[in-house]
């Protein structure tokens, strides 16, 4: 995988406060000047027709790249202090070559509540459902961020008999990944839909830099089958893990 596109391009190292502080402001319905408001009350109705101008939906903090199928919905700080490494990454992304590109930077950035309880999407979450009833994406990613102590809690062996769900696999540069919340998995998308969840350890520009990297292969990727071929090839250990995992929990793939 080539990394240096990434490293030289600026995309993570220039993360100031000034765009961080506008990303918190727009999640909660200011709008940032160079942006641009939509003028109706679907997510569904706009986007088909642009091309590559991003639409700026004020109350979700939204925007959307493309058009047309597959549809992809990436969303970023979840909870807590996630923000702080992970909306930067989905406030710089370039749109796709093909289809749609949904993302929203900054969930929220208040209160932590774990995506695994059941309060979390109906309540300070409301926004990534219904952008997710709204889109129907095929391809859902959600970028967090976890403290060094908490790996073993992740991705140790024994996460689903203490948790309740699959450990994580570990990727590259302390970047993990998992499938999301069986929650929403399993009550809004199809089983043929990608949907993963990304961890990135806290405060390490090299988690930021492969994670970004992954983000701009998931931008491209058009189905859950094309994501399975791609690591099968590049991370073949992690690949078997995730395809077991996933059939032992959910069922067949």
């Amino acid at each position: 995988m080539n990394t240096d596109r990434v490293e030289n391009s600026g995309t993570v190292e220039n993360s100031g406060t000034t765009e961080n502080s506008e990303i918190i402001e727009n999640s909660k319905g200011k709008v940032n000047s160079n942006e641009k408001e939509s003028f109706g009350n679907s997510l569904s109705g706009n986007h088909k027709s642009k091309e590559v101008q991003p639409d700026f939906y004020s109350d979700f903090g939204m925007r959307i790249y493309g058009h047309g199928r597959p549809v992809r919905l990436f969303v970023a700080g979840l909870h807590g202090d996630e923000w702080k490494d992970t909306t930067v990454l989905l406030k710089r992304i370039k749109p796709p070559k093909i289809g749609t590109l949904a993302l929203i930077p900054l969930v929220d950035c208040g209160k932590y509540i774990s995506t695994l309880n059941p309060d979390y999407y109906p309540g300070i979450g409301k926004k990534i459902v219904r952008a997710i009833e709204e889109l129907k994406p095929e391809i859902y990613v959600e970028l967090h961020s976890y403290s060094s102590k908490n790996l073993e809690k992740l991705a140790g062996k024994n996460r689903l008999e203490l948790i309740g769900v699959p450990s994580y696999s570990i990727l590259k540069e302390g970047v993990l990944l998992g499938s999301v919340s069986p929650w929403i998995r399993r009550k809004y998308f199809p089983k043929e839909s990608l949907c993963l969840s990304f961890e990135l350890r806290k405060g390490s520009l090299e988690s930021r830099k492969f994670a970004a990297c992954m983000l701009e292969i998931l931008k491209e990727i058009q189905s859950l089958d094309e994501f399975i071929e791609y690591m099968k090839k590049e991370f073949p250990a992690q690949a078997k893990k995730a395809m077991e995992d996933y059939q032992r929990f959910y069922g067949e793939m």
